[in-house]
């Protein structure tokens, strides 16, 4: 079942995507309500799952991860379950998707250097489950983590 949400709870979402640290009186500002509504409000949408957590936005080239890889894979379809949790365990993968199209998964991770991509890449066009596998090297980043709007029932 999915959440009912107004244009306040919508303004109140905007308002913490965009500043995940905003206090209670910001979002309530934001959203033109009391603060006490706006706590309310955003209890009740942590408690319907609509917030599931909240998580920092991490400039990944401040600890060293210069290099971002995208991973276009062909898996064998008794093998996918295995070759999500292979990416997910690497510790280097900031999305893994299974999709629709020619590839079954795609893959966002982020490398301290281009050797360490190419290990990842020889563990993954080894892999039993991996028929084949593309890598696309991001040149530059032009938008990363950018929420989408907040769609409201009104």
């Amino acid at each position: 079942m999915s959440a009912r949400i107004d244009d306040i709870d919508g303004k109140l979402l905007q308002a913490l995507l965009a500043d995940g640290r905003a206090s209670a009186s910001d979002l309530a500002d934001a959203a033109d309500v009391a603060t006490s509504t706006a706590t309310k409000r955003l209890a009740r949408l942590e408690d319907e799952g609509v917030i599931e957590r909240y998580q920092p936005a991490v400039d990944y080239a401040a600890f060293g991860y210069d290099v971002t890889a995208v991973f276009r894979l062909d898996v064998d379809g008794e093998g996918l379950a295995d070759v999500v949790e292979d990416l997910r365990e690497t510790g280097r993968m900031i999305g893994v998707y299974e999709v629709t199209g020619s590839d079954d998964v795609v893959a966002i991770g982020k490398f301290a250097s281009t050797d360490e991509m190419n290990a990842q890449i020889k563990d993954l066009v080894t892999h039993p489950y991996v028929r084949s596998a593309t890598t696309d090297i991001v040149l530059d980043t032009v938008c990363e983590y950018e929420p989408p709007p907040v769609r409201t029932t009104e």
